[in-house]
């Protein structure tokens, strides 16, 4: 495909020995450092699209066929940043070998937080994340947080069901929010009380959580009606910012635009869990390219699929120069 394209190419680099092999891609890949190489699309990103974030969900996704067994090296794991309403990714990091999420997740939150680039977000993060490390990180930065609270916090998780059991109904704001989509309807009641004191005051034991300026508490009840079952659940989140019910069921909902808009976008698209780079630093750096590749195409009005997006680009040069007109702006 670059040879068909090597006129047009040229216009933007010299190619003076044609267009580089597979090879030498995959031995650039494996040589890149990525930590550099993924300040620079943070810088990039910050760049091109200046705008503050107004939701940002961070989550990790695993590319499942790039581990080396021979060589004892696990699959890539990647936490990323993801501007919801904007549905642009905004940075990464990759989590360390015998590691988890919980490391990884201040390096990205201090990266995104220079120079105000997180101020007056709301951060949505899953409840690996809920602690007060992080929770002061995403403060720090001029931002507010949403953590869920799960089984990995049962004393305070059972604590907040006792409160929204108990509380009278003048603390209490609900509102309700539905979804349809794919054969599926959700139906969501949504709660959040604004009494917060009981959440920050002194430890009554050793580890017990405590989060900074932890200003809601939310219940979302969730009533899924599926093609062949029912599903009920209750969610609990802890929240930084004053929500009220409407804003903290858009806020919940828009979390998982991260798993439907990143996560299933680099699998069924760009076919990441089939990648099978497993040397040097190329999983890594291929994943930061295909985030480059997914604000490139989304950047560019267009009914179209991403695939199909993606296929344009491929044999249409007006629109590819359309798509690295925004790279270069």
């Amino acid at each position: 495909m670059g040879e068909a394209h090597l006129d047009f190419l040229r216009r933007y680099l010299p190619y003076h020995h044609g267009v580089p092999g597979g090879r030498w891609l995959t031995i650039l890949m494996n040589r890149i450092n990525p930590a550099l190489f993924s300040a620079a699309f943070t810088a990039w990103v910050r760049e091109t699209w200046p705008d503050k974030p107004d939701f940002v969900a961070i989550d990790g996704k695993t590319s499942r066929r790039s581990h080396d067994r021979r060589a004892d090296k696990a699959p890539l794991h990647l936490v990323s940043a993801f501007a919801t309403t904007a549905r642009l990714v905004l940075g990464q990091e990759a989590v360390a070998d015998k590691s988890n999420e919980t490391t990884a997740i201040p390096v990205l939150l201090e990266r995104l937080g220079r120079d105000d680039g997180l101020k007056g977000a709301l951060v949505s993060i899953d409840a690996i994340a809920t602690n007060a490390t992080i929770a002061t990180a995403i403060r720090s930065a001029g931002a507010d947080y949403l953590l869920a609270v799960k089984a990995n916090q049962p004393t305070i998780r059972s604590e907040i069901e006792a409160y929204f059991a108990e509380a009278p109904a003048g603390c209490l704001d609900t509102c309700q929010d539905l979804d349809k989509a794919h054969g599926r309807i959700e139906q969501r009641t949504v709660t959040v009380s604004r009494e917060t004191d009981w959440l920050t005051g002194t430890r009554r034991f050793p580890g017990e959580l405590r989060l900074p300026a932890a200003a809601t508490i939310v219940r979302v009840a969730a009533h899924a009606e599926l093609k062949d079952r029912c599903r009920i659940e209750t969610r609990y989140y802890i929240s930084s910012a004053t929500l009220s019910a409407e804003r903290a069921a858009h806020a919940v909902r828009s979390h998982w635009a991260i798993e439907n808009s990143l996560h299933w976008t680099l699998d069924v698209t760009f076919k990441d869990d089939q990648s099978r780079l497993r040397k040097g630093h190329g999983a890594n750096n291929m994943a930061i390219v295909r985030h480059f590749a997914i604000n490139l195409v989304r950047a560019v009005a267009d009914k179209k699929s991403i695939k199909l997006r993606r296929k344009r680009a491929g044999w249409d040069t007006k629109f590819l120069a359309t798509l690295l007109g925004v790279l270069t702006r």
